[in-house]
Parts: structure tokens; sequence; C-alpha cells
């Protein structure tokens, strides 16, 4: 299997705590792999290390088998990794859910009319054209998440990274977000503290504790 995230050795101390060791994994070609852990187990800044928000204390990650000594190394893949945050509030740029969804196309220089046509077939397949002018504010959380969602995929990336995507949802919004992940045929990083929600979705399955990372049972 062609492995398109490799991380290895991974370490981070923050504040002289010691929250990852010796972190090593691997995602390949359109696999989804879970990540469970306690809150503060230091799951999602191993997420934000992967898309490379966060630079490791030592150790390295390789995205497509090409070394990322730096964060501005991962420049060149910002369209390739979508990282979606625990927290999508701070995540939209446009008032409505059309104008949002489109931007990142607008703002690389599509025209008003391919964004449109991209962003239809989009929201058609995560069945959410229904909301294409609500104002983003306006909708829940499960269909903040969705929205959200979108504005990434319309990019086409290869990789997905999802913090904690079902976090505050109702039962109803949670199973939505299961079945369109189920449905997406990408390389997937999905983290979550909920067991139960992550083996709908993952067959395999990590478990992170006192800073270091093993296959869960």
């Amino acid at each position: 299997m062609s492995c398109w995230v490799n991380l290895r050795d991974i370490a981070y101390a923050n504040d002289k705590v010691q929250l990852l060791k010796n972190i090593n994994l691997d995602l390949g070609h359109k696999e989804k792999i879970a990540i469970i852990g306690s809150n503060g187990s230091g799951k999602s800044t191993l997420l934000k290390i992967i898309a490379g928000l966060v630079a490791p204390t030592s150790g390295y990650v390789e995205i497509f088998h090409d070394k990322m000594n730096t964060l501005k190394a991962f420049k060149k893949y910002r369209n390739a990794i979508a990282y979606l945050p625990q927290d999508v509030t701070n995540h939209f740029l446009s008032p409505t859910v059309i104008e949002d969804v489109i931007f990142s196309l607008r703002a690389r220089g599509e025209t008003q009319e391919e964004a449109l046509q991209k962003a239809d077939k989009i929201l058609k397949a995560l069945h959410i054209e229904h909301l294409k002018q609500r104002i983003v504010f306006d909708l829940s959380g499960g269909e903040q998440k969705i929205v959200a969602l979108a504005g990434l995929l319309i990019l086409q990336p290869k990789i997905l990274l999802l913090d904690e995507p079902t976090n505050a949802l109702d039962e109803e919004s949670q199973q939505k977000i299961v079945e369109i992940l189920n449905a997406i045929d990408k390389s997937m990083i999905i983290v979550s503290h909920h067991k139960s929600f992550i083996e709908q979705l993952a067959p395999t399955i990590y478990r992170l504790h006192n800073g270091e990372i093993s296959r869960a049972t």
C-alpha cells in the first residue's frame, strides 16, 4: 500500500509537559484510520502536526513521501490536505452557505460560474442543497459541520483530517456525519473520544494514552 502520510518519531512538549512521544504512524491511499483517547491526551495536537499547523518538538512528517522539515514545507500540499477543526464556528468566511463554500475557489481565481457549478455538485452530494442560501450562523451545529466539510471537499483534497467531527452534536446529526464520511472515498484520519462512533467509520483504530500510540483492542 502506498503511504500518503508517515509520522516518524513524533514528539511534542508544551509548558514542560511531554504531550506526545515516539509517535510512528502510516496512512495509506484511501485508507481510513481513527485515533481515540481521553480529552487532553494530545489527539488534536497530533492532528495539527499532521496538518502542518503545529511543529513537533522532534521527529518529522512525510506527505506523499516528501519530508516536511518546516511548517512552510506544507504549503505546497495545502489543497491536498483538508483539516476540519473541532469547532467550526470561526471557520466560515462568508455569510451564506453558497458564498462560503465557493470562497476558496473564487480566491484562487475560478469564475463565479465554475465555482457555483462545483458547489452545486458538492451540496447535492452532501444532501444540503436546501441550505444553499441560508445564513451559516443560523444553522444547527450539525449543519455547520457539513457546510464546513463541503468547503473543504470542493478543493478535491486527497487527505481529510477530522478533529472530533461529531463533538456536541445530537444523535441524528452524528448519524448524518457517519453516513457522509462513509461515502467519501479518500484517505482519512479521524480523531475522537467516542469509540462507538469511530467503529462505524474506520477499520483501523489507534489509542493515544500517556503520549504514546498503539492499536486499540
